[in-house]
């Protein structure tokens, strides 16, 4: 399979779970029942397709249980079916999302997280990003840096690091919305820490280092996926030229 194909399949499978999971928020349900139900549903319509079209690649689900046959396999989905459950169970929320990833063994030398597909849709905003050639860092904006972080457990040293670099703090629901919100040019970096799945960043680092942003831990090193533990305790993306002023204040904690 070319990177394309997989890239075209990671957004259609990332759209048509966002759309199925529209129709979930419209069914009446509420708060942790409708979480529970966008999770549930949106796992088996994304581990459908993927059986289909992919059948001899290997998944990794945060609403499946793991499996240690993935350690082996040469091309692993790394999926998160709903990012942003709490969002998603709020009226009116829009920061959730739906993420598809593709992890190949034959990637990692050049590559070190091994991501070579990969799609987020925001359904609520009718958008869907993936890795494409046609994907790049937007022009910067003349404002001070704005500096995303979760609103539910921000890094206590983010406004520290924000005012290093003359920026902002903004809080905002699920990683994938945060991502995105840099993708596009409304903010320029989302630092977290305080512990991730691999789920939760595999999409978004796929997308947005395909189009030429900075993405890494917060000391610098590699994201690294597919790992037998698969959990990524901390990370920054952002835009290229802010890499060097942020990972510096990190470094100056």
């Amino acid at each position: 399979m070319s990177v394309a194909a997989d890239s075209e399949l990671a957004a259609q499978i990332a759209h048509q779970a966002g759309q199925l999971l529209l129709s979930v928020r419209s069914s009446g349900l509420t708060g942790k029942e409708l979480g529970k139900a966008g999770d549930q549903q949106s796992n088996e319509m994304i581990l459908a397709r993927l059986a289909v079209a992919r059948p001899d690649d290997a998944v990794l689900s945060e609403e499946s249980a793991d499996s240690p046959a993935r350690l082996s396999a040469d091309r692993v989905w790394i999926v998160d079916p709903l990012d942003g459950t709490r969002e998603f169970g709020l009226p009116g929320r829009n920061d959730w999302a739906v993420h598809v990833a593709l992890w190949e063994r034959s990637a990692i030398e050049t590559n070190p997280s091994g991501l070579t597909a990969s799609a987020v849709a925001q359904p609520a905003l009718d958008a869907v990003y993936a890795t494409t050639a046609a994907a790049v860092v937007p022009p910067a904006v003349d404002r001070a840096p704005v500096i995303l972080v979760s609103d539910s457990r921000p890094p206590a040293w983010a406004p520290e690091v924000a005012a290093a670099v003359g920026g902002v703090v903004q809080p905002m629901g699920s990683a994938g919305a945060k991502a995105m919100a840099v993708g596009r040019g409304e903010a320029d970096a989302y630092l977290h820490a305080g512990g991730q799945w691999e789920w939760d960043s595999a999409a978004p680092v796929g997308v947005l280092a395909a189009a030429g942003f900075h993405t890494s831990r917060i000391d610098g090193s590699p994201l690294l996926y597919n790992q037998a533990h698969p959990y990524l305790p901390d990370l920054v993306m952002c835009r290229p030229e802010l890499a060097a002023p942020l990972l510096a204040a990190l470094a100056g904690l």
